[in-house]
């Protein structure tokens, strides 16, 4: 059984460790980073799932980004720990942290991911949202927390000014 709470500032480098541990080296240098890069994570949004011993299991942050001057959540990383794997861990984080972010009043939200696992969760292909290069555009996936939230917006993903 896990437990899962909101990500906490002493929670950061064992997350961070985590992420090293299940991407490969260099993930920081991916085209989503630039959009963190001296912005916090969305707070109360991202999650971490602890064991019942109290062990980092899986985590997931969320970023604010803009697209069209209109405010998106950047979904990711979303890791899980690789001996924690197939548990259903990785739907449990999402689908929680979604749904905390409709209560929130979050519109829409997007990532750079894969179609067949980020579909069941309802993201689709974002044709008119823009990632820097190099970014492939068919992993540039969107989902709408409030009905029509994409239609008006398309253009570059810019960072969130601070």
């Amino acid at each position: 059984m896990y437990q899962l709470h909101r990500e906490e500032k002493s929670d950061w480098w064992e997350v961070e460790a985590l992420y090293d541990l299940c991407f490969a080296p260099g993930r920081e240098a991916l085209t989503s980073y630039r959009f963190r890069d001296g912005v916090p994570p969305v707070e109360g949004l991202s999650l971490v799932a602890r064991d019942e011993e109290g062990i980092l299991a899986g985590a997931i942050r969320f970023w604010p980004v803009q697209v069209d001057n209109q405010p998106v959540l950047l979904l990711g990383p979303v890791a899980v720990h690789p001996t924690r794997q197939g548990e259903g861990l990785g739907d449990l984080l999402i689908r929680s942290s979604l749904e905390k972010a409709t209560n929130e009043s979050w519109e829409r939200v997007m990532l750079v991911g894969d179609e067949p696992y980020y579909g069941r969760f309802g993201f689709t292909r974002l044709n008119g949202v823009i990632m820097p290069p190099l970014t492939n555009p068919e992993r540039v996936l969107g989902l709408a927390l409030q009905a029509g939230a994409w239609d008006e917006c398309a253009g570059l993903v810019e960072k969130m000014p601070v």
